[in-house]
């Protein structure tokens, strides 16, 4: 059996069929009913390798909404029939399989399919940075570096939700920067200043915030570096300025910082099934309650894939770029 799919060909991206996946013990199978997108497609498109999947052949999308269709032995979880919120590979086709620990069902039945294609990505990837490795504590400050993204918009909010104390967002275009005070952003900064660090010290009395989930990486590292207290904390989810950059080991000395690396493609089926816990556990009381919500920018046919991913690279868009199934 086939099914539709967009495949990196080697050249580009490309509506193939290919043969429908087959869960094995730990998988669910669910018919795809949207897919968000996300800066990591982008790299498998153009034929990066994403962890230790990747290349020419690979079906493409990390992130989709679907309805179980089969599972695998060892799943309990779910069921044929369930709405399911799932990441993985594999999600711009009719059908793609997710780990049952990657997966989450539907915090409330009235949410929608587009809705529930944007959400898996952030809430785990910010609920992570935040608070099982940031450490956060009610009353700290927290600056989120990139929070115009879809992942950065929701960090804002988890960020207030877990009691910060002041939550500041950047953001290099002033359109954008106008909109993250609607997500709960007491401030913004412009990362495209220079000196911007001197921003976050005024706006925090010299001090500098206790927490940075940095997505941005790069040469504005020392800047980051300087915009940090003294004992504060750094994570480094992103590197959407650059993987190199200089870095002044004495500034970070001195101001005792703890940097903190975090990624999901090291990760075990286990340990994402850690963090899949502890996210319904803390926010999906929230997310019935509509505290907890990203702006969707556009939605796009499933056939329009190749575009929706051109409209992201030109990173015009301010939250998540969605394909829906037909």
């Amino acid at each position: 059996m086939t099914m539709r799919a967009f495949v990196q060909s080697g050249t580009g991206v490309t509506l193939a069929e290919v043969p429908v996946p087959s869960p094995g013990p730990d998988d669910i199978l669910t018919r795809v009913t949207a897919a968000g997108l996300n800066r990591a497609d982008l790299g498998m498109a153009a034929g990066h390798a994403h962890g230790a999947a990747g290349g020419a052949g690979t079906v493409l999308g990390l992130e989709w909404a679907g309805v179980v269709e089969e599972v695998g032995a060892n799943v309990t979880r779910f069921k044929p029939g369930d709405r399911v919120m799932a990441s993985g590979l594999g999600g711009f086709a009719e059908k793609a399989l997710s780990d049952h620990r990657r997966t989450f069902a539907y915090p409330d039945e009235t949410m929608s399919e587009i809705e529930g294609a944007t959400l898996s990505v952030a809430l785990r990837t910010m609920h992570d940075a935040l608070v099982l490795n940031g450490g956060l504590s009610k009353g700290e400050s927290v600056l989120i570096l990139g929070a115009s993204s879809g992942v950065g918009i929701m960090g804002l909010q988890i960020a207030g939700l877990m009691g910060a104390g002041q939550v500041l967002g950047s953001s290099t275009n002033p359109t954008r920067r106008d909109r993250l005070a609607e997500f709960g952003a007491q401030g913004v900064i412009d990362t495209s200043a220079s000196g911007w660090a001197d921003q976050v010290l005024q706006a925090t009395g010299g001090r500098g915030v206790d927490l940075v989930v940095d997505m941005l990486s790069g040469p504005g590292t020392n800047e980051t570096l300087r915009a940090t207290a003294i004992g504060g904390r750094i994570v480094n989810v992103g590197r959407l300025a650059g993987t190199r950059a200089e870095f002044d080991f004495d500034l970070h000395a001195l101001r005792r910082i703890q940097y903190i690396g975090v990624t999901f493609r090291t990760r075990t089926a286990d340990e994402v099934g850690v963090i899949t816990e502890a996210v319904e556990r803390d926010l999906w009381p929230a997310l019935r309650e509509g505290k907890l919500r990203l702006p969707i920018d556009r939605v796009l046919p499933f056939t329009d894939t190749p575009k929706a991913l051109e409209e992201m690279a030109a990173n015009q868009h301010f939250g998540k770029i969605v394909v829906k199934m037909e």
